[in-house]
């Protein structure tokens, strides 16, 4: 039995989709005005790990991840550089669908680009014109939040909170007041338009859609008039999740959403990211600094979802080892002969889970933890407790079996467990051990330890066994 948070209600709902076996999922994609930052790429991983276990309790997912390529900050950015919205966004595109490859976040089912989406927008804008949710204000038009009296329900904006009459022309505005909010900009010097034709207007009005309007065009279009759940980063909780509930039900007089999934936000050194705090990194800066994409993913896993979590360098430099332990535990079962012992079932499939009593009751618990609004914490440790069992009396379980239940968690985790495989030393590492072995044969130990310490220092470390040296990645 899954449950999810449901920030509608404010509480744990067991998950029920409105087709049965069937998932329609909308995520908040990238605004790509710069690269992703690790605050972002949390929340993307939070909704991969989503997506995953809703596959792991046996839904068919559809997921839609929008590409808003057309914003205030994307414009101004363009302006900067001299550069249409389009070259100056592509780039950061790109380096989006680089970043999420590298931390094996699933791709989406679609990928809609808010400017190939303008039709949608402007049909969806005349519905709340015609349904007089919305109304028009020199070239522009504007939602009416007075109209629509559920207002401020999904983020528990009080009534005295709502500033009726109000307008607000920006896609980002404070957080802690309901005005009137843009559907359509009327067109700017400096700034890309397209003509929309809405009734009454012996001309098109040029101009650009808000920000809001854009993923209730998106989702509409792929899913309909309702869909099951909506996830982004709490940030997104007002104004704009808000006002996708407002703009979307007013024009459709139906449920826009069941469930509403909000990340919590990832702080640096215990503060808000930010460049002038000198605190702000990329996916990019952790690479420079050594640290393996997977080594984030992990690290994101140790904390839940609706937690804040504080990012330091020592914490993901843990992470980074724990992750290291369990792949070289995967490599160990790898190399262990995998003939089954009595009361295990040989595998049919790739993933497939054998049977056995102590770990069908390992697989129960750590479903349990995902089931219970994706605990992945709970999860973690769940899968360490098994490997240190393992560790303790290896005798008590079969390799194979632990491998199969392992790849089966991975299922979810996505820390690339399968893949694992030994890394060979280059040629200058083995020429350097080669080295080592003469001199310690002939008693310069000095020169030895000279030989080891440079070998150190191209990430491998010398393990002296009785038979023969060998050779650690570190």
């Amino acid at each position: 039995m899954l449950t999810l948070y449901n920030f509608l209600t404010r509480k744990k709902e067991i998950f029920k989709p409105i087709y049965r076996n069937k998932v329609g999922l909308y995520t908040c994609g990238p605004t790509v005005y710069n690269y992703a930052h690790i605050g972002n790429l949390r929340t993307y991983i939070f909704e991969d790990i989503l997506r995953r276990t809703l596959e792991y309790a046996g839904y068919k997912v559809k997921h839609v991840m929008n590409i808003t390529d057309v914003d205030d900050k994307i414009i101004k950015g363009a302006n900067a550089e001299n550069k249409n919205i389009y070259d100056f966004s592509e780039s950061y595109k790109k380096a989006f669908f680089n970043d999420i490859k590298k931390l094996h976040i699933l791709p989406a089912w679609k990928y809609p680009d808010a400017t190939k989406h303008i039709k949608e927008m402007i049909t969806l804008i005349q519905k709340l014109l015609k349904s007089r949710f919305a109304y028009k204000v020199g070239g522009s038009v504007y939602f009416d939040i007075s109209k629509f009296k559920s207002y401020g329900n999904l983020s528990r904006l009080k009534k005295r909170e709502l500033k009726i009459g109000a307008r607000v022309d920006t896609d980002e505005y404070a957080k802690n007041t309901g005005e009137d909010f843009v559907l359509w900009k009327a067109v700017r010097a400096g700034e890309p338009s397209w003509p929309a034709r809405f009734a009454g207007e012996a001309r098109p009005l040029w101009g650009r859609p808000g920000w809001h309007i854009e993923c209730s065009a998106m989702s509409m279009k792929y899913f309909g008039k309702s869909f099951d759940i909506h996830a982004g980063a709490i940030d997104l909780l007002f104004p704009h999740h808000e006002n996708e509930i407002a703009q979307s039900e007013g024009a459709t007089g139906k449920k826009f959403v069941k469930y509403f999934l909000e990340g919590e936000h990832l702080l640096v050194n215990g503060k808000r990211m930010a460049k002038s705090a000198g605190n702000f990194f990329t996916l990019r800066d952790l690479e420079k600094k050594g640290f393996n994409p997977l080594a984030f993913r992990y690290f994101t896993l140790s904390a839940h979802y609706r937690s804040q979590l504080n990012f330091t360098l020592e914490s993901l430099k843990a992470a980074q080892n724990s992750l290291e332990r369990l792949w070289e535990f995967v490599l160990n079962l790898k190399a262990t002969p995998l003939s089954l012992k009595p009361g295990f079932k040989s595998p049919k499939k790739p993933g497939f889970f054998p049977s056995g009593a102590v770990l069908i009751k390992v697989r129960e618990a750590f479903q349990s933890a995902l089931f219970d609004d994706l605990n992945t914490p709970k999860a973690l440790a769940v899968l360490w407790n098994l490997i240190n069992d393992y560790n303790k009396n290896p005798k008590k379980f079969d390799a194979r079996a632990i491998l199969g239940l392992l790849y089966d968690f991975d299922k979810v985790l996505g820390l690339g467990l399968r893949a694992v495989r030994p890394v060979r030393p280059p040629k200058e590492v083995l020429s350097l051990l080669k080295k080592r072995e003469i001199a310690r044969k002939a008693g310069n130990f000095a020169i030895a330890d000279e030989i080891r310490r440079k070998i150190k220092q191209l990430g491998w470390q010398v393990k002296d066994t009785p038979s023969r040296p060998e050779l650690i990645h570190a």
